[in-house]
């Protein structure tokens, strides 16, 4: 539990004892005092406490320890354990180019709540599926759309290594389509070993020392 935890169970607490007494000694309210006591009781902090809930599940779902959650998910979280640097996310997240805690959602701003209406939308169908429908297999599991390169740029626009590389400046072309999302990151013999979930039986895995 993280710090904000016991503040909003703290404050969720005292929402309710001020409602009861409300509640349980109604003839208050016949005061001024009384009547403004109900109303920050009965309006005013519950809305509060809806706002620190949701506030604080919110910030929540960007952590990696989220997003692992669901069991479908655990391939991937496997994946950012491949002993092998030409695993981008591996590579990634193993020598803290992201953040490790909140690694997911670093690389995928954009996804589900954090998304347009149609991400949203594709958000509220995960959840379905995660406890009525038919959950898919990991190796089974794709992006919805392709991969926009504004993921890898908000970090690398600007960067030496990027932006000098042998690779990126061999053709003129290179770095200005891929700013303009017209040449994807993730184009073959570049950046196109991902998370690879169906080969983590053919893989090694590193072992992050205590």
């Amino acid at each position: 539990m993280n710090t904000a935890a016991p503040i909003l169970i703290f404050f969720t607490a005292i929402v309710v004892l001020l409602a009861l007494l409300v509640a349980l000694r109604a003839e208050l309210t016949r005061a001024r005092g009384g009547k403004i006591l109900a109303f920050v009781a009965l309006c005013i902090l519950p809305a509060l406490a809806v706002w620190a809930g949701v506030h604080e599940q919110v910030e929540r779902s960007t952590t990696t320890r989220f997003c692992l959650s669901c069991h479908v998910m655990d391939d991937f979280g496997r994946s950012l354990h491949v002993d092998d640097k030409g695993y981008i996310p591996a590579a990634h997240f193993q020598n803290n180019f992201v953040p490790r805690d909140h690694a997911c959602f670093t690389c995928h701003t954009d996804y589900t709540m954090f998304g347009d209406y149609r991400a949203k939308w594709r958000g509220l169908h995960h959840v379905w599926v995660e406890y009525v429908g038919t959950v898919p297999k990991p190796a089974e599991i794709k992006l919805y759309t392709p991969y926009n390169n504004r993921e890898c740029l908000h970090c690398h626009a600007g960067a030496r290594s990027y932006e000098e590389n042998s690779r990126h400046v061999k053709d003129p072309n290179t770095l200005p389509l891929a700013s303009e999302n017209k040449l994807s990151c993730m184009s073959s013999d570049c950046h196109d070993t991902v998370h690879d979930v169906g080969t983590l039986k053919d893989v090694t895995f590193w072992k992050a020392s205590e």
